[in-house]
C-alpha cells in the first residue's frame, strides 16, 4: 500500500472544545514608547485632582481668617471629594462604553470648571464660600475616573512585566498631589500672627492675596492639562501589548453582578476600603487633628507631606517587586497592615500622654504619622493588582471603580462624623 496524503477533514482534531473558542490573542503584540506620555498625562491629572482636593486642610487657619470658615466648613470642603464619587456608576459605564479618552476629558473639564469657580474673586464672602464649595464638588466629580482608571491604563498600554509598576505610578500620583498641598499651602500662604490693631487688616489682605495666587496657579496648570488631553490622549494603542489587553471582557451589567456576588472580592474590598478611606479622610484634616497637640500649620504640613510621599515611593518600589514575584501579594499586604497597626497604636498612645505618660515630642509625632502613611498608602497598588487577578475577566475600570467607591464611602463617613466633632466658630474680622 502506498502513502496517501491526508485531507483537511482528516487533519481536524477528534476532541474539540465543548464551547466554541474565541480567538482573543492578537496576531502579535507590541509595546509603544508613547505609553509613557499617556501615563504622564494621566498621572499629572491625578496629581492636580489630589492637589485641589487637599487645598484647604493644610491652610485651614488662614482660610478661617480670610473667608470666615469654621472647622466644620473645612471638614465639608474635604468631604466634597467622597461626595463627588456618588455617581460613580455613570462614570464606570462611560469608561466601559466610550473608552478612557471620553471619560478622562469629562473629568478634566469638571476639574477645570471647579478650579475656575474657586478662583472667582467675589467680594461678598457668603457667595465666595458657596463658589468655593461648588468648585470642590466639581473637582470631586473627577475622582471616579482619576482614581479608578490607573489599572485599566496599565493593562491597555503596558506589558505584563511593567503593569504593576504602571498601576502604582498612575494610582499613587494623586496621593502625591495631596501631599504637595501639605507643602505648597503652608509655604505659600502665611498663617495669621494673631496681633491686634491695624496689622491684622493688612495681614488679612496679604493672606487673601496669597490664597488667590495659589488658586490662580492651579487654574493655569489644570487648563494646560485639559488642552493636552484634548489634543492627544488615545483610548488604546493600535496593537495591544499583551493577550490580557486584547481579550474579550464581560459586559457592564454582568461585571457589576459578578463583583457583587463574589464573596472573596467583597472581603478583599472591605480590607482595602476601610484603612485607605479612613487614612485619606484623616490626612485631609490632619492640621486640625494635630492643632490640640501644639503642632503648627507648617509642621503639620511637613508631617502630612512626608507620610504620603513615603507611601508613594515605598508603594512604587513594592509594585516593582511584585512585577517579579506575583505569588506574594497577600503576604506583602499582611506585613504592611501589621506595620500600619503598630504605627497607629504608637501615635494614639503618644497623643494620650496624660494617661499613658509616654513622651509626646515632635520626633515621635513625625515618625508615627509618617509610618502610618507609608504602610497604608503603599498598599494601594498591591491591592489593585490583587483585585484584577481575583475577578478577571471583569474590566479593570469597573473593578477599581467599585473598590475606590467603597474607600471614598468610608472617607465620607469619617468626615461626616468629624463635622459634628469640630464645633469651632468662624474667625471674623476685627
Amino acid at each position: 500500500m502506498g502513502a496517501v496524503e491526508s485531507t483537511e477533514i482528516e487533519r481536524e482534531p477528534l476532541l474539540v472544545p465543548s464551547q466554541p473558542a474565541i480567538n482573543t490573542q492578537p496576531g502579535f503584540s507590541r509595546v509603544y514608547g508613547r505609553r509613557w506620555v499617556v501615563l504622564t498625562m494621566f498621572s499629572l491629572l491625578g496629581f492636580m485632582q489630589g492637589l485641589v482636593w487637599n487645598t484647604w486642610g493644610p491652610i485651614q487657619i488662614s482660610a478661617k481668617h480670610v473667608f470666615e470658615f469654621s472647622s466644620t466648613d473645612i471638614a465639608v470642603l474635604v468631604m466634597w471629594g467622597p461626595v463627588g464619587y456618588l455617581p460613580w456608576l455613570l462614570f464606570m459605564w462611560l469608561m466601559d462604553k466610550k473608552g478612557l479618552r471620553a471619560s478622562l476629558l469629562l473629568s478634566a473639564f469638571f476639574m477645570l470648571l471647579g478650579a475656575v469657580l474657586r478662583s472667582v474673586p467675589l467680594k461678598d464672602l457668603h457667595y465666595r464660600r458657596w463658589m468655593i464649595h461648588g468648585g470642590q464638588l466639581l473637582n470631586g466629580l473627577a475622582g471616579p475616573t482619576i482614581m479608578s482608571a490607573g489599572p485599566l491604563l496599565s493593562t491597555t498600554w503596558f506589558a505584563p512585566d511593567q503593569r504593576a509598576t504602571a498601576t502604582a505610578i498612575a494610582s499613587l500620583i494623586g496621593y502625591l498631589g495631596s501631599a504637595c498641598a501639605f507643602l505648597i499651602g503652608p509655604l505659600a500662604v502665611p498663617a495669621p500672627n494673631g496681633t491686634m490693631g491695624s496689622t491684622i487688616y493688612w495681614n488679612q489682605n496679604h493672606i487673601g492675596d496669597r490664597i488667590q495666587f495659589v488658586l490662580y496657579a492651579e487654574v493655569g496648570m489644570i487648563a494646560a492639562l485639559f488642552l493636552a488631553v484634548q489634543l492627544y490622549f488615545p483610548s488604546r494603542p493600535p496593537i495591544p501589548p499583551s493577550v490580557a489587553a486584547a481579550s474579550q471582557r464581560l459586559s457592564y451589567r454582568s461585571s457589576i453582578c459578578r463583583l457583587l456576588s463574589n464573596m472573596r472580592f467583597l472581603m478583599i474590598a472591605l480590607a482595602y476600603s476601610v484603612p485607605t478611606g479612613v487614612a485619606a479622610g484623616w490626612a485631609g484634616v490632619l492640621d486640625m487633628i494635630l492643632t490640640p497637640a501644639k503642632v503648627s500649620q507648617v509642621d503639620a504640613g511637613w508631617i502630612g507631606f512626608w507620610s504620603i510621599v513615603g507611601g508613594c515611593v515605598f508603594g512604587v518600589a513594592m509594585a516593582r517587586f511584585a512585577d517579579y514575584i506575583r505569588g506574594m501579594l497577600k503576604l506583602i499586604l499582611v506585613l504592611m497592615f501589621a506595620g500600619a497597626s503598630l504605627a497607629a497604636t504608637w501615635f494614639t498612645l503618644t497623643c494620650l500622654t496624660r494617661i499613658t505618660h509616654l513622651p509626646s515630642t515632635q520626633a515621635t509625632l513625625y515618625t508615627s504619622c509618617i509610618l502610618v502613611g507609608i504602610f497604608i498608602n503603599s498598599s494601594v497598588p498591591i491591592f489593585l493588582e490583587l483585585f484584577i487577578e481575583t475577578v478577571y475577566p471583569v474590566p479593570e475600570g469597573i473593578t477599581c471603580g467599585v473598590v475606590t467607591f467603597l474607600s471614598n464611602l468610608f472617607t465620607g463617613l469619617l468626615l461626616f462624623c468629624l463635622t459634628f466633632y469640630f464645633t469651632g466658630q468662624p474667625v471674623c474680622r476685627h
